[in-house]
């Protein structure tokens, strides 16, 4: 594969050894399960029963070439930024004027999470749209999560630090005056600091939460329950929506945040392990209606943990939390609001927070509570269909926000 015309890299394609597979299904087939009964409703994790499909699946049925060539569809490339290797895909846009606009996933994502929305955003026309809507599409793999291997030499490494390597990234390495950001989870809170910190050199960002940059901060940023505590007086529906909120990231944060390397050695040992971790996320997270693969066929989940193992990079990936509160944010100007670039949010009613109910209340809390004033928002929406991985779960209500949110703010 040669450069791309007027593109100033060499490219790259996601090739993993024979051996690093055939490791993986010699450690498949001698998984241990654990004792699991009375957990066929997921109430004490991942059951085994689901698990044992899955592995076994892993072991004899999944095919990484096949997924590997999908992946290569797209142009690859590894680059070093401020001595950090990094990996990224691209779609170059095809339209009359397509600006730059790199993704960035989060947590237990990968790139390849937003893959359903590369090809209509950076091809407009080819899916039935504007081609003046067009993007060239940056995806990379956060440091440490993926390709293009574990990272070492950056034991700090947090998502605004990130920031400053996408920032670099996008105007030194790859020459753009000028870019657009879009992320989710993680993802987001990086989009938000390139929004905050470098706001002149960007066209705006499209974020799929509203957190504060500061939501790491503290000395209990482990512990959802901090700013919802139970009382006596709350609705039923209030006080369930709170257990069940704790429910599903309660544990998630307080092991990444405080006990995340521990973790990470059965998870870096044991394949089925790192499915486990993983896939609970993929089920809790997602909006599924209790059937994961409505949303993640068995494919598509081993692709993403394939991803994960053969890269070895679930303690880096997990160290991101730790950091973000051991090396906390701090703002870059005091000028208001915080994120100064035109922000576009997409939300969704499977993550509304106690006591909201419909999409439209959703964005009624946002707009009217205190996170609104952090951002410089233009673009406010919020659907009834996707969980937490929208642009994988519902991208086509991805898509058109975030085309809405940087109409008018091209060059």
């Amino acid at each position: 594969m040669t450069a791309p015309q007027g593109f100033p890299l060499e490219p790259t394609p996601i090739h993993v050894s024979d051996d690093v597979l055939d490791d993986l299904r010699a450690r498949l087939t001698l998984t241990r399960p654990p004792l699991d009964e009375g957990n066929e409703d997921w109430s004490y994790g991942v059951p085994d029963s689901c698990l044992r499909e899955l592995v076994a699946h892993w072991r004899d049925g999944y095919d990484w070439r096949k997924a590997e060539a999908a992946i290569n569809a797209y142009e690859h490339y590894r680059v070093s930024v401020a001595g950090v290797p990094v990996h990224f895909m691209r779609k170059p846009g095809r339209g009359p004027r397509p600006i730059p606009l790199i993704l960035t996933h989060g947590w237990p994502w990968t790139f390849w999470h937003w893959s359903k929305v590369i090809d209509p955003l950076a091809d407009p026309a080819a899916f039935g749209g504007d081609p003046a809507d067009a993007f060239d599409v940056i995806v990379p793999s956060l440091p440490g999560f993926g390709f293009p291997g574990p990272l070492t030499g950056f034991p700090d490494v947090n998502f605004w630090k990130v920031s400053d390597l996408w920032h670099s990234l996008m105007t030194e390495t790859l020459g753009y005056e000028k870019y657009a950001a879009g992320g989710c989870d993680i993802g987001g809170l990086i989009s938000s600091q390139l929004g905050h910190k470098y706001a002149d050199e960007l066209y705006g960002i499209h974020i799929g939460s509203g957190l504060r940059l500061d939501f790491f901060t503290g000395p209990r940023a482990w512990d959802l329950a901090q700013s919802r505590p139970l009382t006596d007086d709350q609705p039923a529906d209030v006080r369930a929506r709170i257990i069940e909120m704790d429910h599903r990231s309660a544990s998630h944060l307080a092991v990444h945040m405080l006990d995340g390397a521990t973790l990470a050695h059965g998870l870096s040992d044991s394949p089925a392990g790192l499915l486990a971790w993983l896939l609970e996320r993929w089920n809790a997270w997602s909006d599924n209606g209790g059937d994961i693969e409505s949303v993640f066929s068995k494919d598509d989940l081993l692709t993403h943990a394939t991803i994960y193992w053969v890269n070895n990079s679930i303690a880096t990936s997990m160290r991101y939390y730790a950091n973000a509160n051991r090396y906390p944010w701090s703002p870059s100007h005091d000028r208001t609001p915080v994120v100064q670039a035109p922000v576009g949010l997409t939300f969704v009613t499977y993550e509304n927070p106690p006591g909201i109910h419909t999409a439209d209340e959703r964005v009624q809390a946002f707009t009217s509570g205190p996170q609104a004033a952090w951002f410089n928002h233009v673009n406010v929406n919020a659907h009834d269909h996707g969980g937490h991985f929208i642009p994988w779960e519902n991208p086509a209500a991805w898509v058109s926000d975030l085309r809405r949110t940087f109409r008018g703010r091209r060059p």
